[in-house]
């Protein structure tokens, strides 16, 4: 039964027609009707912008296969995660938040840097 299920809907999503029509991410939110303006910044919630930015590098970054495109996708998601955990320092109050939105930016670095070696190694331009 659980063969049937996962090819039918992997057959469903090979439909050319259907997967340029029913574009669909996170939670089926659909992207190409996005409401850009609820993005935008609170006190509450200021990392709108610093998402909208990450959702739309990761969507362009591709590469030659699945491999180099994972790489470069995952690189712009850390970078992401970089630019809202310095939004988090600056504009947060709880000094153990900020303490953790600190390592979180330095630990996503150096995911940056070890996915860039990787390309490296692989004779591709690191991003």
């Amino acid at each position: 039964m659980k063969v049937t299920i996962v090819a039918a809907v992997l057959a469903l999503a090979a439909t050319p027609a259907l997967a340029q029509s029913n574009h669909s991410g996170h939670a089926g939110m659909n992207h190409g009707q996005m409401n850009h303006g609820t993005m935008q910044p609170t006190a509450a919630n200021p990392y709108g912008p610093a998402e909208m930015r990450m959702h739309e590098r990761m969507m362009a970054a591709q590469g030659a296969n699945a491999d180099e495109t994972w790489i470069r996708k995952m690189i712009e998601h850390h970078r992401g995660a970089i630019e809202m955990s310095n939004i988090q320092v600056a504009r947060g109050a709880n000094a153990q938040v900020k303490a953790e939105a600190r390592r979180t930016a330095a630990s996503q670095q150096r995911e940056i840097n070890t996915l860039n070696a990787m390309l490296r190694r692989m004779g591709l331009r690191p991003q």
